[in-house]
């Protein structure tokens, strides 16, 4: 197993926001996280990438015990996200956005930074090229010097996704990454995440509310209420669960 969260507890305060929590993503598996706003789904997210400490329970990531670990450790270890408000880097170009992970796995030393030896430049040409591979993928190579702040939003939407992608990570984690798009964009968002899918092999954990989008992409969908885990199962079974319905999908009358 890729990612396994085991009884998880969170609070904030008087405010329980996750109740014996446990979820699963296997490796090239795409799970979604769904619910009402306020179930506690981007809590989830941050408990992962170390954001939040866990009350209790336990989170494995290929098989190890990463509750207690800090967030650059996490990610070291691959685990990448994207955020549901875009945080790009401001004055950075495209390209930079995408270079500055890559520093945290530089294999030369700071005398090699500081008088960039051929260590040093041997190191850069192989990020850049490796980030221009990841533009390319994404449609975004012809804007690779342009200030991401100018470019229009689904594009943007692009640039934070081709930064996670950049720190080479096994477990991909967005939250909302269709929010903003319009429907033409959020198709080809559909076709571009299994493309990167089938070419790298991550796992993917998606938060979404638009289930257009999760019903087309999950193999597997976990189901938040109020911080506790309402319903788990394949598309099928969650789009025809008389709770979920209740809860999140809304029912008639």
């Amino acid at each position: 197993m890729l990612l396994e969260l085991s009884h998880v507890y969170k609070s904030f305060g008087g405010v329980q926001a996750e109740q014996d929590v446990s979820l699963s993503v296997e490796q090239n598996r795409i799970v979604s996280l769904i619910g009402p706003n306020g179930a506690g789904k981007t809590t989830i997210f941050n408990l992962i990438s170390g954001i939040y400490r866990t009350d209790s329970g336990s989170i494995f990531f290929e098989s190890s015990d990463i509750s207690k670990l800090e967030p650059y450790d996490i990610a070291k270890r691959g685990i990448a996200r994207t955020f549901q408000n875009i945080r790009l880097f401001k004055g950075l170009s495209v390209i930079e956005n995408l270079l500055i992970p890559q520093d945290s796995a530089r294999t030369y030393s700071v005398f090699s930074a500081m008088l960039a030896l051929p260590a040093r430049r041997k190191a850069d040409r192989e990020n850049r090229d490796r980030c221009m591979e990841h533009l390319e993928l994404l449609g975004l190579a012809d804007y690779r010097d342009e200030d991401p702040s100018n470019l229009p939003y689904g594009l943007q939407r692009r640039v934070e996704l081709g930064r996670a992608l950049a720190c080479n990570p096994k477990l991909l984690m967005l939250d909302e990454p269709a929010a903003g798009l319009n429907p033409s964009e959020v198709s080809e968002f559909i076709e571009l995440l299994l493309t990167l899918r089938q070419k790298f092999g991550f796992g993917i954990l998606i938060i979404e509310h638009r289930m257009a989008v999760v019903n087309e992409l999950s193999e597997y969908i976990y189901v938040l209420n109020f911080g506790k885990l309402l319903a788990h199962g394949k598309p099928e079974c969650i789009r025809n669960d008389p709770e979920v319905i209740k809860a999140y999908l809304g029912e008639e009358g």
